[in-house]
């Protein structure tokens, strides 16, 4: 049956490029992703209705798409041989799966030369934009842990690193730091004062870097976009079910992950939030936080990664004022703003938790050290 006349693309011509086992019904758009086409597909295989998700990559976004693919359809296939090979009845919702196309590859190539993918529609589960509890909290934690053990012994070749430097603290250190000397809206002397701040700190953003280049911490299979709205969790129990959006997967380290799961999870305020007052690392997210992951990587962690996981978060909110202080020297050319002077109150934030971290870091270690037992 020919696809709905209101998609943008021939969903009949997509499905005829991977081995569907089923006879495409009917599909649509779906989703608000901003960045990739989504569609949700009905099937019928021997009649039984079954859905699939459809979606092509954005060529302008991910440069080396069928690179980023191979990554996926790696992590993806060991995860799910792990979780048949440990019993679990579920291991067809406990990991995205690739469905693979005609040629046998994770990915599939249309007409266009748009590369696209397929993954069995995972039921009875959603995503979260905002977590309400710190039930939900201990169940995101949870799958992220979850899903670095599935990948910790990933065997090969290191993954392609879709998105060079994205977690190398050193690199956009030096990129803030170049952008500051060359200054080309002259626009440093306005912020003198966060520009002192986060100089005072360049040797901090080095500390991680550092240790993996030095083998002192593992290089492991990473999400690198750790925000709790990339778990499903399940409709009845809220177990978090399966960990999504996976085009950043690569090799890092686990520190990043835990890291970004404290800067997004913890603070009540907006990311760019004008009154940084607002901004405050929250002590009882920090303890779900900490809760969920170490109960599932507990197990695999070593004693130098479970001591940087207080700082984990410090860490990544470091790197991300970082960003917005260079975008904001440079002109505002990779960050969307909406106002003037949007991203340095984007910076302010930033600042405002890394303080905040500080100023509980005793209480921070102390309940790693109370789930790490």
């Amino acid at each position: 049956m020919a696809a709905p006349t209101e998609n943008k693309h021939d969903l009949t011509h997509v499905a005829s490029l991977f081995d569907m086992r089923a006879d495409l019904v009917h599909g649509h758009p779906y989703g608000s992703g901003h960045i990739n086409d989504t569609y949700c597909a009905y099937y019928d295989q021997a009649g039984q209705r079954i859905r699939y998700i459809h979606q092509r990559l954005a060529e302008n976004v991910f440069k080396e798409p069928v690179k980023l693919m191979e990554n996926v359809g790696r992590v993806t296939d060991h995860a799910f041989n792990k979780l048949v090979e440990e019993g679990n009845p579920e291991a067809h919702r406990r990991t995205l799966t690739c469905i693979k196309s005609t040629e046998g590859k994770p990915y599939a190539v249309d007409k266009d030369g748009s590369v696209w993918r397929t993954y069995p529609f995972i039921e009875r589960a959603r995503t979260y934009d905002t977590i309400t509890s710190t039930d939900q909290c201990v169940a995101a934690a949870k799958a992220f842990g979850e899903f670095q053990k599935l990948g910790a012994d990933l065997g090969g070749e290191p993954l392609f690193e879709t998105i060079p430097n994205f977690h190398n603290t050193k690199v956009r250190f030096q990129t803030l730091i170049e952008a500051i000397e060359k200054d080309e809206h002259n626009r440093a002397k306005d912020v003198a004062k966060e520009i002192e701040w986060f100089m005072a700190r360049v040797d901090e953003g080095s500390k991680v870097v550092d240790m993996l280049e030095a083998g002192e911490i593992p290089v492991r299979v990473t999400h690198n976009d750790t925000k709790l709205n990339n778990v499903m969790l399940d409709d009845v129990t809220g177990e978090g079910i399966c960990v999504i959006d996976l085009d950043t997967t690569m090799n890092g380290s686990a520190v990043y992950d835990f890291g970004d799961m404290v800067r997004t999870a913890t603070s009540p305020a907006a990311e760019d939030e004008k009154d940084v007052s607002k901004v405050t690392m929250r002590m009882h997210m920090f303890d779900a936080l900490v809760k969920g992951y170490l109960s599932s990587a507990n197990a695999f962690l070593t004693d130098k990664e479970r001591e940087l996981l207080p700082f984990a978060g410090k860490l990544l909110t470091l790197e991300c004022g970082t960003r917005f202080l260079a975008d904001y020297l440079m002109g505002d050319v990779y960050f969307k703003i909406h106002r003037d002077g949007h991203n340095i109150d984007r910076t302010r934030t930033q600042i405002a938790l890394v303080e905040s971290i500080d100023q509980q870091m005793g209480e921070m270690e102390a309940l790693v050290q109370k789930y790490s037992v």
